[in-house]
């Protein structure tokens, strides 16, 4: 495999690469010399090399520490995804073989209770196959499908509508019912259910996601110019301590425990998100990746458009 790429017209080694991210994310090249285990004069050296290579100035030298330039920030956020990469890569391809599956397997997961499904196949799946390991991301939607793009994971786990143009998928058997979080001491916390109305005059917590907004939208109804949006969140969790802060109360997905102090009420009319298994359409997964997607179509997964689609 090819241990050089192109960078600003400039041949830079994965080698160098690995060098400069250790001392930018350990801070000073006394420390990334000492986590690669090499001498810090040999660290000097490339690191100025690299410099005079792409012509740029990477860093911004103190006694005791260093800070990144704005061209060395965007150099460690390419190199990242590069090395990420470059070590995927050879993980794929150097454990092709379906009789002994081994290797990892990348999958990058939303806060969903798709994944407490997903989790105990992954046991199953390393039962019968204990070479093999997961690699876990936990990231937004938006997230999720450029990691996917880049061949950075392997599957991801969404919620909602799949664009089916630009991903094959499965959706998982268990589905995402929405509510309503709040604190115990909330008066809607004694509800077992949450109408529209019940929100009307209330700060609401929504998310992000304008696809999901539209959704939450349709089922306010006319009860939405009444509510004030006191924020947005991309993951529940982070809506949690806003809620618990006391900063409004947040419509978002049931995820389990929230933690002490909440409560979760779902909505009525009920209001149900599927959650489904992504990867890159038209892309070759490696064998470990490939037998687990099996797997879970084995396990109840389906291949079939949900009928909201």
């Amino acid at each position: 495999m090819c241990r050089r790429l192109r960078w600003n017209g400039a041949d830079v080694e994965l080698r160098v690469l690995r060098y400069f991210l250790a001392v930018a994310e350990e801070g000073s090249i006394t420390g990334g010399a000492e986590l690669l285990r090499i001498s810090q004069p040999t660290m000097s050296r490339q690191l100025q090399q690299l410099e005079r290579e792409l012509g740029v100035t990477l860093f911004e030298r103190g006694q005791r520490s260093i800070a990144l330039t704005p061209e060395g920030m965007l150099l460690r956020d390419r190199a990242r995804a590069l090395i990420e990469l470059a070590d995927k890569t050879v993980n794929d391809v150097t454990n092709r073989s379906t009789e002994d599956l081994d290797g990892e397997i990348a999958i990058c997961c939303g806060e969903l209770r798709g994944v407490d499904w997903l989790a105990d196949r992954m046991v199953a799946f390393r039962a019968r196959h204990p070479r093999v390991r997961f690699a876990l991301f936990s990231a937004t939607a938006d997230v999720m499908q450029e990691r996917l793009e880049q061949g950075l994971s392997d599957v991801a786990v969404m919620g909602g509508a799949i664009d089916a143009e630009r991903f094959d998928f499965l959706h998982l058997p268990q589905s995402d019912r929405w509510g309503v979080m709040m604190r115990d001491d909330d008066a809607l916390a004694d509800r077992n259910e949450i109408m529209p109305v019940d929100l009307a005059g209330r700060d609401v917590l929504m998310q992000y996601r304008p696809q999901m907004r539209g959704m939450l939208d349709n089922w306010l109804g006319g009860v939405r110019d009444e509510i004030t949006v006191a924020g947005t969140y991309n993951l529940p969790l982070n809506a949690a301590t806003a809620v618990r802060h006391g900063l409004g109360i947040a419509l978002c997905i049931d995820v389990g425990q929230i933690g002490d102090g909440l409560q979760f009420v779902p909505l009525t009319p009920r209001l149900d998100v599927p959650s489904a298994v992504v990867w890159r359409r038209g892309r070759t997964l490696n064998s470990s990746a490939a037998a687990f997607v099996k797997s879970l179509r084995d396990a109840g997964a389906s291949d079939l458009l949900d009928p909201a689609d």
